[in-house]
Order: structure tokens, then sequence, then C-alpha cells
């Protein structure tokens, strides 16, 4: 008996076989493990498809395969995103698909030919038809991640919000009204708003009250504080940075503050301390209505309107050189200046019940009372820091204070602990006599006069001896005070009627 040949070995497969085999086993793979599969050829028109598919084409309003092979694609699968995987040639390899049949996760992937170039069709997958249940961890995580996001994005957009209105600003002096009245006239306008006055005066409360009162209020606003910002990085924080920009930047780039305020407003705080080599990127943003971001060379509009403050003298910085003529036109369009505290005195009682009770809220305590001694006291002040500065010299009193009751030797303990040399004292009026007897009988006019006298004299006081201020006061001009001045032997005889004086309180910082 003969014996048998040994087994002829297989011969090794070529890359193309073996990529042929790969094809033909992963598609077998695809059809088998899938809830269902589809082939359609380049035009959108479908091919094939498998039984698992079938199953899905009653709900689709099919009763068999031959009804939908050869029809397109969108007349069969409704919301398919097929046809534009056939456009673009690019996979969409995870997708939710909702019609008729249900929700299902699906992936379409094009099909080229055997040189891997020309588009030949596209092959749609169904990898999962129940994925609420099936990808519950998943879908669950996602929406854990999706509240976080819109809870960070509501409180971004609440940071962005106004935080005053036109009634935040509290006053019923002159001065008061007329700043009040020269806001209301901006936020009509879209033009740019400069806000000029001592620190401490309010610009940025006015600053929140023009945007609330404006028909941007529904979009951001976006504050920068140029002096707080190192020059370096002011240009990004203004402009942006692109992606990669230089060696530490983000990689996704940062979107500016323009940018940020886009439909909104840009509140620029302190612009007098602008560096002189940036301004004229500046003045080109705020023309052009457009930006281009720190190292990209593409131009990125926006539209925001802007409202600068300073506390500097910009006229004076550009005399001296250290503030752009062309752009000072720029944002001088409508200046707004705001008074310092001295020339609104007769609006610091209704400002000190505003700040006691916020003061009180913050603490979580009383708000402090103050004593009419204390009232005038605060009244007659010069205030350098404006309300910031009166501010803290409450907090401070009623910190220090066992009781909300305050005098007036308590603030004058605090006033001097702040470094104010001369505490200026109010002046107190004796009160005017009861109308009785004789005196009610005198002529109409001496009582006129009388009361007259009296009022020029409480204004005067009220205004530390500023004469435009206390004709503003008593609703008359400059020129009619001084007549009624001169008229009056008393106030030429007795000028210390109408002028402040340094006050002597009680030292109460010493324990001895």
């Amino acid at each position: 008996m003969a014996a048998s040949s040994p087994a002829t070995p297989s011969l090794p497969l070529d890359g193309e076989s073996i990529l042929a085999l790969a094809a033909r086993s992963m598609f077998q793979l695809f059809s088998s493990i899938s809830q269902g599969m589809f082939l359609v050829d380049r035009t959108g028109r479908i091919v094939w498809l498998n039984e698992g598919y079938k199953r899905f084409l009653p709900a689709l309003g099919f009763s068999s395969a031959e009804e939908v092979v050869g029809h397109m694609i969108e007349d069969v699968v409704p919301n398919t995103q097929m046809r534009r995987v056939l456009e673009t040639g690019q996979p969409i390899l995870v997708d939710l698909l909702t019609n008729r049949a249900g929700t299902f996760v699906v992936s379409r992937i094009p099909l080229r030919d055997e040189h891997g170039g020309e588009l030949i069709g596209a092959i749609g997958i169904v990898l999962f038809d129940h994925p609420e249940t099936t990808l519950q961890p998943l879908i669950s995580k996602f929406a854990r991640l999706q509240r976080d996001l819109d809870d960070a994005r509501r409180e971004l957009a609440s940071q962005r919000r106004t935080k005053y209105t036109l009634a935040s600003f509290v006053g019923s002096s002159p001065p008061a009204v007329e700043v009040k009245r020269q806001a209301r006239r901006a936020a009509v306008s879209s033009s740019p708003v400069l806000l000029l006055g001592e620190t401490g005066t309010g610009k940025e409360l006015l600053a929140h009250a023009i945007h609330a009162a404006s028909a941007r209020t529904g979009g951001p606003l976006v504050s920068v504080n140029i002096a707080a910002v190192p020059d370096t990085l002011l240009e990004a924080e203004f402009f942006g940075v692109a992606p990669g920009a230089y060696t530490g930047a983000d990689r996704k780039g940062r979107v500016g503050k323009f940018k940020l305020a886009d439909g909104g407003t840009l509140f620029l705080d302190e612009i007098g301390d602008m560096p002189l080599a940036l301004q004229p990127k500046l003045l080109r943003a705020l023309q052009e209505g457009e930006i281009e971001p720190l190292g990209s060379n593409k131009v990125v509009p926006f539209d925001a309107r802007v409202i600068a403050a300073t506390s500097r003298d910009l006229g004076a910085l550009v005399r001296e050189g250290r503030f752009r003529e062309d752009l000072f036109y720029r944002l001088n369009v409508l200046p707004i200046r705001v008074p310092p505290l001295r020339e609104r005195r007769t609006d610091i009682p209704s400002l000190v019940e505003v700040l006691a009770e916020d003061i009180a809220a913050r603490g979580g305590s009383a708000a402090p009372e103050l004593t009419a001694d204390a009232m005038g006291l605060l009244a007659a002040q010069s205030w350098r820091g404006n309300i910031r500065e009166l501010r803290n010299v409450l907090e401070q009193a009623a910190m220090r204070s066992d009781t909300p009751r305050i005098d007036a030797a308590q603030v004058a303990a605090v006033l001097r602990e702040a470094g104010v040399r001369e505490i200026v004292a109010p002046i107190v009026t004796a009160p005017a006599p009861q109308a009785s007897g004789a005196s009610a009988l005198r002529p109409l006019a001496e009582q006129v006069g009388e009361l007259e006298r009296r009022a020029i004299a409480a204004a005067l006081a009220a205004t530390g001896g500023n004469k435009l201020a206390a004709a503003r006061l008593l609703g008359i001009s400059r020129a009619k005070l001084y007549e009624r001045l001169a008229t009056m032997a008393e106030f030429q005889s007795m000028p210390e009627m109408w002028t402040v004086e340094t006050a002597s309180f009680p030292d109460t910082s010493s324990p001895n």
C-alpha cells in the first residue's frame, strides 16, 4: 500500500488579498451584529438591505424589501443624513436618528472603489435601536454635563447683566438730577459715552444704568478696568488670542472683551491709563467696528456700544502727549461730568440711609442710625474719596460702636484716624422764633426777607460756602445770589455765617 502524500501547505496571501478578505469579513460581521444595515449607490438610491433592517420597514410604511430597493434613501428613511455623507465624502460615525420607527444610534460610512479614490456609495448601520436603555450610563453622564454647562452659562450671563439702574443713583439735588437727565439722553443713543469724575463718584454705576436704559439691555455688559490689567496683557484682554498664537497660549484660543460684548455694551474703566502704544489699535477698533486677535491675520467684526470712564484729566494728558488726540475725540462724543460729593451735599442724608442699609445687609446686623449732629458733620466734609470714602467712614463707625446709634464724636474719631486734618463742622443756626403777637404783625416784606436770609444761610452752610452750588440748591442763578448777598448787611458784616469753620470734637480714640 502506497504511503499517502503529505498535505500541500497553503501559500501565504498578499496584501491586497488580505485587505479584500478583511473587507468581506468586516462587512459580514457588521451585518450580523448590528441591528440593521443597508447600502446606497452614489446617487443615494437603496441597492441592498439586510434581514435586520427589514423589521423596521412596517413602521416606515413599507411591507417588504422589494418596495424600498431602488428608491431614494430620503423617500424611505425620514430625517436621514446620508445625503450629506454622499456630498462631502466624510463619515458620520455616531449620530442619533429619530423618525416614525423610533430613535436609533446610527453610523454612516462612505464607500470608495478598489483604488480608494472615487466615491461609489455609502453604508448605513443601525448600532442600537433602543439607546435610552443600551446607552443609559452614557446618556446620564451627557445629561449631567449638559446641566453643568447650562448652569455655568446662566452664572456667566448673570455676572454680565446690569447691577444698577438710574434709580440706583441716589440724590435729588440739582447736580444729581442733571446727571441722570444726561444719562437718559445718552441711553437712547448708540454713540460713545465718556464719564468724567473723581474716584468714588459713581461712574461705574452710571455705566450700568445707561446700558440698562438702552436698547442693548438684553445684551451683555462687559467691563474692563484698564488700570488693573498689566500693559503686556491688555491687548489680549481686549482683542483675544488666536489658537497657538505664542508659546503657552490656549490651543482653542481666547475670546477678547470686545467680542464678548458683541450685541451689548463694553465699559472701559480708567481709560486714561491706556498705554500709548495700544491706543492706535483701540482707535481703529472703535472706528471700523472690527478687531484682529493677537497672533491672527483675520479680522473679526463686533457690534458693541462703548462707555469709557476716567478720573484723570484727559485734556491735560492730550496736551502732554500721553493720550492720542484723535482717540480723545472719538470717545468724547457724549461727555457726562459726574459731580463730586461736595457739590451735592444735600444728597448725603439719602446716601447715608442707602449705604447704612447695605452695610447692615452685608454684615447681618442692624442698620446704623446717625444722630442729627453726626449727620450734619458728614454733610460738611469735603470727601476727597466721595461716596466710596463716605461708605468707609460709615462702616468703620458702625463696627466700632457698641450700639446702632452713632454720634458726631464717633464720626469725628473715624475721620481723624483716616487722616482728615481739618474736620469741617456744620453751622448750627438758631431756630426761627415762633411768630406770635406783634412779630406776626410785622410787614410781609420784612418776614419774607428774614426767611430768604435763613434760606441763603442754610444753602451756603450745606454747600460749604460754595456759592454756585448754593445757587443751584436755591434754584436761582449765581448772579441773583450775589445780588441778594450784596443787599444783606448781615452777610457782609458777619461772613462767618456762610463760611465753614474747623470743628473741635473730643478725641474719643485715646483711652485716657
